[in-house]
């Protein structure tokens, strides 16, 4: 347990080192510094109205690992103990809690509970600008990598639709957050200089397509999803569900489909929508929820 505590504080200290400008540390070349991958990001469901954090760290062989906010306030730690400690630590991906981003109305809280953030506070919980990345390895070498965690979020994919005789998914470019905030609400954010710009302005780099089956928990065709990436800047906004996948479903089987829109610094914003058939044989059965 001291050793742990040793280690735990020497992280703390290398990481204020860093961000104080006095790292005695390498930058390597790599795509984020001696990490071979480190990002956060917001993810923003629109049709549901919730917000979280997800972050994803890729080293090699770690036994401790760390992440710091600009504030330099220790965010996670990780430490690899038993059979892991003797196989180590590589990819960690991890998300937060999603709490409602809009405030139930008198009587919602029941169904909905009673865990929501504005928009505007979960802004001002994570805060924007760099987050540092640390490391400890077999020999208690250090890694160091930092990225940039901004509010530049895209707009709700919207207007979904499924065409159960073609397989076509279609949706269009949003202009808001859906449940999240509206157009005025974001325009308002922006003014206030809250939110860096508008998500009707925001870059899309990529479209995320998911076509779902919406069954119920232990049907193993809930694990037959079929999703897909495409540019943002594509002019036909619509993807064709490969034929095979659809044949491999069960007959009369609910799907949902989901659309992600990928903004370039990997914030994310998806919709939603529900009720379709694939195979329709004697007709798919509506959920009585």
């Amino acid at each position: 347990m001291k050793a742990e505590k040793i280690v735990s504080t020497t992280l703390l200290a290398a990481a204020l080192a860093i961000l104080g400008g006095g790292a005695g540390i390498a930058m390597a070349d790599e795509p984020c510094g001696d990490f071979g991958e480190c990002k956060t990001l917001i993810e923003i469901n629109a049709s549901d109205g919730d917000i979280g954090f997800h972050f994803l760290m890729d080293g090699g062989d770690l036994i401790r690992a760390a992440i710091f906010a600009p504030n330099h306030r220790k965010i996670f730690y990780d430490g690899a103990r038993g059979p892991l400690r003797e196989q180590f630590l590589t990819e960690t991906f991890a998300e937060s809690a999603e709490p409602l981003c809009w405030e139930p109305e008198e009587g919602e809280d029941e169904e909905f509970g009673e865990d929501f953030v504005t928009l505007e506070d979960f802004i001002d919980r994570w805060r924007a600008g760099t987050y540092t990345f640390i490391g400890i390895g077999e020999h208690f070498e250090f890694s160091l990598g930092q990225t940039t965690l901004g509010f530049d979020l895209p707009a709700a994919p919207a207007d979904l639709e499924y065409d159960e005789d073609t397989g076509i998914i279609s949706w269009t470019a949003g202009n808001d957050l859906g449940e999240c905030a509206d157009y005025d609400e974001l325009a308002d954010l922006v003014e206030d200089e809250i939110l860096p710009e508008h998500p009707f302005d925001v870059e899309v780099a990529a479209w995320e397509i998911v076509l779902e089956p919406d069954v119920e928990d232990g049907d193993p065709t809930g694990a037959l999803k079929y999703t897909v990436r495409v540019p943002g800047g594509i002019s036909v906004k619509a993807v064709t569900v490969p034929a095979d996948y659809l044949a491999s479903l069960p007959n009369d089987t609910p799907v949902k489909i989901e659309v992600g829109a990928i903004g370039v610094g990997d914030n994310a914003t998806f919709s939603e929508v529900d009720g379709f058939c694939v195979n329709e044989d004697e007709g798919c059965e509506e959920d009585e929820d």
